[in-house]
């Protein structure tokens, strides 16, 4: 399965809008399947981004449920939420790099928003 960036940053903030009870709890983005989602949740608890847990039986196959954003999910989440600074962050990465990576979102995206801020980017 391939790294989808955008269900990346949907799946942070389908989660930030979770209740932080202590609970591992479904999520759902349209357009997506739960193995993509358990997929990109794995990726995202690996990144460091979210705290999740594998909830997989034999039953139901493999599972795993977000409890919250950590803190590095919430500092990636928040400069990443603006269209305009996500659009030009994931452009300047492929422009540069050739592939769209977290850890290439993770370095452009402040980058992005400094430049916006002193009105070197439009």
């Amino acid at each position: 399965m391939r790294l989808d960036t955008d269900l990346v940053r949907d799946i942070l903030t389908k989660i930030e809008g979770l209740p932080f009870d202590g609970g591992f709890h479904d999520i759902v983005v349209e357009g997506h399947s739960p193995g993509e989602l358990t997929y990109h949740v794995v990726l995202l608890h690996e990144a460091g981004f979210v705290e999740a847990m594998d909830l997989s039986t034999l039953d139901c196959g493999v599972c795993w449920k977000p409890k919250r954003l950590t803190y590095a999910g919430h500092q990636f989440l928040d400069a990443a939420r603006n269209d305009t600074v996500w659009a030009k962050a994931k452009a300047a990465v492929m422009k540069t790099t050739g592939t769209l990576t977290i850890e290439g979102l993770k370095v452009a995206l402040p980058i992005v928003v400094k430049s916006l801020i002193e009105g070197r980017i439009v």
